[in-house]
């Protein structure tokens, strides 16, 4: 990233860059990816890296909200199945995104981004109340918008929180973050014949089962022709290059 960043392009505008290809855009993260690899809490200088990523998205005029995953902290679906009841341990994975939606907070205060954190669980001593309206005016506002806590209710993944969030804000597209570079037709960790795809239908994805997201993501996507971009989060650049329309990962439409 270049050191020069306008600070004030950064900061604040609100209209979004005529020369971006997708002005409004929702991220979705892992919170896994904020461990770094120690799999569990916070790595520092991972998500210094990261906010320096989201702060160079920032300095191109697109309006960027993100959600994170609480995977780093208590994942809902793994402490159910070790014998935890269901709503009562989504919840607890749900206050985990709090937690990392303050921390990326932080970060990209110290970098000169204007932030706000809301929540779908309302806790005002921390964050916003999550309101449609006002999330809209944060965004024209030029603010970088963590949409924390899920859907505020069990049974649904961030994935799918990420999603609504993205149709309710009438976002241009969709990128989901990971640790590989795109969609492949296997695990490329496991298979090393594994195929990248450049690009897919959300057919494809539902018919061959491809584990992009979940399939209530994955429909409510389809139903509303939101493009899904799938990327590797730890190749500096990545993002801002999406949203400027260049080839990047996998793009699903």
């Amino acid at each position: 990233m270049a050191a020069d960043v306008d600070a004030a392009a950064v900061a604040g505008g609100g209209a979004p860059s005529s020369g971006l290809r997708y002005p409004r855009v929702l991220l979705k993260l892992s919170g896994e990816a904020l461990a770094g690899e120690q799999k569990f809490g916070f790595d520092l200088e991972r998500i210094a890296f990261f906010g320096d990523q989201l702060r160079e998205v920032a300095a191109t005029g697109v309006q960027l909200g993100v959600v994170i995953g609480g995977g780093n902290i208590v994942r809902g679906s793994q402490l159910s199945k070790m014998g935890m009841e269901r709503v009562g341990a989504d919840y607890m994975g749900m206050l985990g995104t709090v937690i990392n939606a303050l921390a990326m907070q932080d970060t990209l205060e110290k970098r000169g981004l204007d932030t706000r954190v809301m929540t779908a669980i309302r806790m005002e001593e921390l964050a916003e109340p999550y309101i449609r309206r006002r999330a809209l005016r944060h965004f024209e506002k030029g603010r970088v918008v963590l949409f924390a806590a899920g859907t505020g209710s069990p049974y649904f993944s961030t994935d799918t929180a990420a999603v609504l969030r993205a149709i309710q804000m009438k976002a241009d597209v969709i990128i989901k973050a990971t640790s590989v570079d795109g969609i492949y037709s296997a695990d490329p960790k496991q298979d090393p014949a594994a195929r990248l795809y450049d690009t897919l239908s959300y057919r494809d994805v539902m018919l061959e089962e491809l584990r992009v997201m979940d399939q209530t993501a994955i429909t409510l996507c389809k139903e509303n022709s939101l493009p899904l971009i799938v990327l590797n989060l730890h190749t500096p650049g990545a993002i801002v290059r999406a949203v400027r329309g260049e080839r990047v990962g996998t793009i699903v439409r």
